[in-house]
Protein backbone atom coordinates (compact mmCIF):
# COMPACT_ATOMS: atom_id res chain seq x y z
CA UNK A 1 0.00 0.00 0.00
CA UNK A 2 1.33 3.78 -0.79
CA UNK A 3 2.00 6.32 1.95
CA UNK A 4 -0.65 8.74 1.58
CA UNK A 5 0.37 12.74 0.71
CA UNK A 6 -0.76 15.72 2.33
CA UNK A 7 -1.95 18.35 0.21
CA UNK A 8 1.00 20.56 1.27
CA UNK A 9 3.22 17.97 -0.37
CA UNK A 10 0.85 17.51 -3.13
CA UNK A 11 0.45 21.07 -3.71
CA UNK A 12 4.47 21.89 -3.67
CA UNK A 13 4.93 18.38 -6.45
CA UNK A 14 2.30 20.09 -8.55
CA UNK A 15 3.98 23.77 -8.78
CA UNK A 16 6.52 22.50 -9.76
CA UNK A 17 5.52 21.00 -12.98
CA UNK A 18 6.40 22.87 -15.88
CA UNK A 19 3.57 25.82 -16.72
CA UNK A 20 2.44 25.47 -13.12
CA UNK A 21 3.20 28.63 -11.72
CA UNK A 22 1.93 30.58 -15.28
CA UNK A 23 -1.67 28.08 -14.69
CA UNK A 24 -1.76 29.00 -11.29
CA UNK A 25 -1.71 32.99 -11.94
CA UNK A 26 -4.10 33.10 -14.88
CA UNK A 27 -6.97 31.49 -12.41
CA UNK A 28 -5.78 33.77 -9.75
CA UNK A 29 -6.18 36.68 -12.02
CA UNK A 30 -9.50 35.25 -13.38
CA UNK A 31 -10.68 34.69 -9.91
CA UNK A 32 -9.63 38.24 -8.71
CA UNK A 33 -11.60 39.81 -11.84
CA UNK A 34 -14.61 37.92 -10.89
CA UNK A 35 -14.64 38.80 -7.96
CA UNK A 36 -14.46 42.78 -7.94
CA UNK A 37 -16.71 42.47 -10.96
CA UNK A 38 -19.58 40.48 -8.36
CA UNK A 39 -18.61 42.81 -5.74
CA UNK A 40 -20.09 46.07 -7.46
CA UNK A 41 -22.47 44.32 -9.38
CA UNK A 42 -23.90 43.19 -5.77
CA UNK A 43 -23.00 47.01 -4.07
CA UNK A 44 -25.64 48.16 -7.12
CA UNK A 45 -28.45 45.48 -6.28
CA UNK A 46 -28.11 44.09 -9.60
CA UNK A 47 -28.91 40.82 -10.72
CA UNK A 48 -26.43 38.71 -12.90
CA UNK A 49 -29.04 39.04 -15.91
CA UNK A 50 -29.50 42.86 -14.82
CA UNK A 51 -25.16 43.18 -15.69
CA UNK A 52 -25.51 40.95 -18.70
CA UNK A 53 -28.29 43.10 -20.34
CA UNK A 54 -26.22 46.28 -19.35
CA UNK A 55 -22.87 44.68 -21.22
CA UNK A 56 -24.69 43.18 -23.98
CA UNK A 57 -23.55 39.67 -22.44
CA UNK A 58 -25.97 36.52 -21.69
CA UNK A 59 -26.68 35.90 -17.49
CA UNK A 60 -24.49 32.36 -17.88
CA UNK A 61 -21.53 34.73 -19.42
CA UNK A 62 -21.49 37.13 -16.29
CA UNK A 63 -22.03 33.88 -14.19
CA UNK A 64 -19.25 32.20 -15.38
CA UNK A 65 -16.42 35.35 -15.33
CA UNK A 66 -17.56 36.01 -11.94
CA UNK A 67 -16.92 32.59 -10.28
CA UNK A 68 -13.20 33.02 -12.44
CA UNK A 69 -14.23 30.46 -14.50
CA UNK A 70 -12.92 32.70 -18.13
CA UNK A 71 -10.16 35.23 -18.73
CA UNK A 72 -12.02 37.83 -20.81
CA UNK A 73 -11.12 40.02 -23.04
CA UNK A 74 -10.08 43.63 -23.14
CA UNK A 75 -13.37 44.64 -24.84
CA UNK A 76 -15.56 42.30 -22.55
CA UNK A 77 -13.64 44.25 -19.62
CA UNK A 78 -14.51 47.78 -20.79
CA UNK A 79 -18.07 46.43 -21.43
CA UNK A 80 -18.95 45.21 -18.18
CA UNK A 81 -16.48 48.31 -16.65
CA UNK A 82 -18.92 50.67 -18.85
CA UNK A 83 -21.94 48.81 -17.65
CA UNK A 84 -20.90 49.51 -14.07
CA UNK A 85 -20.11 53.05 -14.82
CA UNK A 86 -16.55 52.15 -13.74
CA UNK A 87 -12.97 53.08 -15.01
CA UNK A 88 -11.28 49.97 -16.46
CA UNK A 89 -7.26 50.33 -15.85
CA UNK A 90 -5.03 48.14 -16.70
CA UNK A 91 -1.37 48.76 -15.72
CA UNK A 92 1.72 47.08 -15.95
CA UNK A 93 4.04 47.24 -13.04
CA UNK A 94 7.69 45.99 -12.14
CA UNK A 95 7.26 43.26 -9.82
CA UNK A 96 9.23 43.84 -6.38
CA UNK A 97 11.80 41.66 -5.56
Amino acid sequence: MSERSDWGEIRDRRMREPGAKEAYEAARLAYELGRTIRQMREQRGWSQSILADAAGMTQSAVARFEAGGTVPSLQVLERLASALDADLVVEVRPRVA
